[in-house]
């Protein structure tokens, strides 16, 4: 299944656009959705903070926190850091990463 995660959806972006480009379009498209889910989601483990058993209480807090520090600070913040400052080689495993810019297209290297 195609563009399943952001990645995904970051690099058929990639295909049309430069990197850069392409991860600012996709955060800006898919971003709301992202933080909507997130705050969700660590509230349904903040739930577990009201029972009476202290470990679950813990194991609820500690969850919770952890959804929104991935929400807040890993989605948002450094995916789209580290993506925009590899740049083109954040896609070295692929061939998408021997692609080279000339003008304003997109060509294969030679090397493909």
């Amino acid at each position: 299944m195609p563009g399943w995660s952001p990645g995904a959806r970051v690099r058929e972006e990639a295909l049309e656009l430069p990197t850069r480009a392409a991860m600012l379009k996709r955060l800006a498209v898919t971003g709301g959705v992202t933080t909507s889910a997130g705050i969700v989601l660590a509230g349904t483990f903040a739930v577990l903070a009201v029972l009476p058993l202290v470990a679950l209480t813990q194991i609820g807090i500690t969850v919770a926190f952890g959804v929104l520090l991935d929400t807040f600070v890993v989605r948002s913040i450094l995916v789209p850091a580290v993506t925009i400052d590899l740049y083109e080689r954040v896609w070295w495993p692929s061939a998408h990463a021997r692609r080279v810019r000339t003008d304003a297209k997109w060509i294969l290297s030679p090397h493909d």
